[in-house]
């Protein structure tokens, strides 16, 4: 008989005391339902206390206002209402009722939820359609709907699937660890009760500004008022001999995964082309189902243009203490059956190949529809293109950040998620500039390395903690400021930096 699980911290029914507060959270239960109590100014609230995200631990956030956030990718969720203010969590929580009884503090029953503030506009458009499925594509649905637009909203997705948890694929999904239905960021089921117009394997050929209509390749017509446009980016594939071949994989969507994953049945050995962030969480994964993996890549040291070279060094020992063979400073010229030339003259022997070289984003509907191009979509701060009513947001959208005072385009995943949302708000006629600080995490084995800001150089890299010892907070400054923080098992710190970035824009 399997041993029942002892719920977390404090009994909540029979209450706590005042005294027990020692920070701004306190890790509960009512029941079996594990809560937690948050102190914020003189009021307490009560809320679940898992992330609707990835499940993390709310108890260790950062409360800020009235809200808190996940200390590990960084959701955000409002402490009256329990909605999810910020990607990357789409769900609300359940906010529970606080009673107060002399120095006791209790919590018995949930709170009816109530509805969250809505800022509609007279001049709210009747029809949004919104190309691409992906995350910013999904958010920005989802978003319109939580605002209460009572319009049709058609998503336009040339992919076979509906909208995925992407980085789970060269993560836990790729690695046999995460079944397939954890990845759909919404439920089948949703699309309808929604009211989402979702078309998949749907080909847009152009956009007709004049009209205000989305032509599709089969010459069919998709009327819209507010446009977002949020076509992602695609794999940049190698221009060498045999990289067309069957078992050279790139990976970006659901059918690449699973291809990937059926290709490893008998498998003994991966070459993995690209030192990259993907590059290198595939190998992870493919060690973890004990795949002999070697890694080419044509720098001295993977991820030093992102982390720095200290990071770099750290990131390389992680992954040969699990097996992984690097081929640094080379790259591969061609690839004969399962034989792989590289420039410096030697030769590989691989089941699969997979590669991971970048990805460029997808311009072409941009282009011909005459938006400004700017190494991407230039948008202004409330994402919008040169052509009023479309918006752009993703990985192919290139904004005014306030915080590195430049404009930039990345390609995160929770940046994606919350460009979709705030592209919504302003379709809506909210007018609300996107100045959130981008984030996104990577994970190697049991190790994440959580990334906040952007810097694109530095002259400075200071270092707290060890880095060796998965214990440390890197951040990067040009001119003594601080561009953005790396670190690995500081989450609260990583919180912190966030805020103080977002502070100091406003300040």
């Amino acid at each position: 008989m399997a041993e029942e699980q002892t719920p977390a911290g404090s009994d909540l029914v029979q209450g706590v005391t005042l005294s027990e507060f020692t920070a701004d959270t306190l890790l509960g239960h009512v029941g079996d339902q594990d809560v937690v109590l948050v102190r914020s100014g003189p009021e307490i609230f009560a809320i679940d206390a898992h992330c609707s995200h990835y499940h993390g631990p709310l108890a260790e956030g950062l409360v800020v206002g009235d809200s808190i956030r996940c200390p590990w990718h960084h959701a955000c969720f409002d402490l009256r209402t329990g909605e999810a203010t910020r990607a990357p969590a789409l769900n609300a929580l359940a906010v529970w009722e606080v009673e107060r009884e002399g120095e006791r503090i209790f919590v018995r029953r949930k709170r009816e939820q109530p509805a969250a503030r809505k800022k509609m506009t007279p001049n709210a458009p009747s029809r949004v359609v919104i190309v691409g499925g992906g995350a910013a594509g999904l958010a920005a649905a989802d978003m319109l709907r939580r605002q209460e637009f009572g319009g049709s909203i058609v998503m336009l997705s040339n992919d076979a699937a509906a909208p995925v948890d992407r980085p789970n694929l060269s993560k836990d999904y790729l690695a046999g660890s995460a079944p397939e239905d954890w990845l759909p960021l919404r439920p089948d089921s949703f699309y309808e009760e929604a009211g989402i117009d979702l078309r998949l394997n749907s080909n847009v050929s152009s956009i007709d500004t004049k009209a205000r209509n989305v032509i599709m390749a089969d010459g069919g017509a998709v009327p819209y008022d507010r446009l977002l446009l949020s076509t992602g980016a695609e794999p940049v594939r190698l221009p060498i001999p045999g990289a067309d071949q069957p078992h050279v994989h790139t990976l970006r969507s659901l059918a690449d995964s699973r291809v990937i994953i059926g290709s490893l049945d008998g498998a003994r050995r991966a070459i993995v082309i690209g030192a990259s962030f993907i590059g290198l969480e595939v190998a992870a994964a493919l060690r973890t189902r004990e795949i002999e993996v070697h890694v080419v890549a044509p720098e001295q040291r993977p991820m030093e243009r992102v982390l720095g070279p200290a990071m770099g060094d750290f990131v390389r020992a992680l992954h040969e203490q699990h097996g992984v063979i690097f081929h640094l400073g080379d790259t591969v010229t061609a690839i004969d059956g399962k034989r792989v030339t590289l420039k410096s003259g030697g030769m590989l022997d691989g089941d699969i190949v997979i590669v991971g070289v970048g990805v460029r984003p997808r311009l072409g509907l941009a282009e011909q529809a005459g938006l400004k191009l700017d190494r991407g979509v230039a948008v202004n701060a409330f994402l919008e293109t040169s052509i009023p009513g479309i918006y752009a947001a993703g990985d192919i959208a290139r904004w005014p950040d306030p915080h590195s005072k430049q404009n930039i385009r990345v390609e995160h995943w929770v940046v994606a998620e919350r460009q979709g949302q705030t592209a919504a708000r302003n379709m809506l006629g909210q007018r609300e500039a996107f100045d959130a600080v981008p984030f996104f995490w990577s994970q190697h084995y049991d190790v994440p390395i959580n990334y906040v800001g952007h810097a694109e150089q530095w002259d400075e890299i200071t270092i707290d903690g060890d880095i060796s010892a998965r214990d440390c907070l890197l951040l990067y400054k040009r001119k003594g400021r601080v561009l953005a923080v790396a670190s690995i098992y500081r989450d609260i710190a990583n919180l912190r930096a966030e805020l103080e970035m977002e502070q100091e824009t406003t300040r």
